[in-house]
């Protein structure tokens, strides 16, 4: 079972956003269910890099975004994603150091909540300025 589910509640509603938001949902569920299923370094490792390096991607894609529309609140979203990177950059070191074992339910809870709540608030804050300037 996905840990989180991706619905129309989660679209900003620009579809090139929402396609990358897709992808993050799927490489979050990708990494619980190889957490869940035991699979170790062989699922597990490459899952959390992949996450870690689009996540990379997708931030660099809303910032730039942000400095060609002029978006108001860009400081303040960055730095949202700042402390993402941080915090999942130290799970991955941890993860490096001790093993899968590191990769917790409350670990995995606390991607999804991130991830939900970003979109669900931050990203649905800036989803009108951009339609504005004709992103979609």
């Amino acid at each position: 079972m996905a840990l989180v589910a991706w619905s129309e509640k989660l679209s900003v509603g620009i579809r090139s956003i929402d396609d990358q938001h897709k992808k993050l949902v799927t490489l979050v569920n990708q990494l619980h269910d190889g957490m869940i299923a035991g699979k170790g370094k062989e699922v597990v490792g490459p899952v959390l890099k992949g996450l870690i390096d689009y996540t990379a991607t997708h931030f660099k894609f809303e910032e730039d975004l942000f400095a060609r529309t002029g978006y108001g609140d860009a400081a303040a979203h960055k730095k949202e994603h700042e402390d993402l990177v941080r915090r999942v950059k130290e799970i991955q070191q941890v993860y490096d150091q001790k093993g899968p074992s590191v990769l917790t339910i409350q670990v995995m809870n606390f991607l999804k909540d991130w991830l939900t709540s970003h979109i669900l608030g931050s990203d649905q804050k800036y989803a009108p300025h951009l339609k504005s300037k004709g992103v979609n």
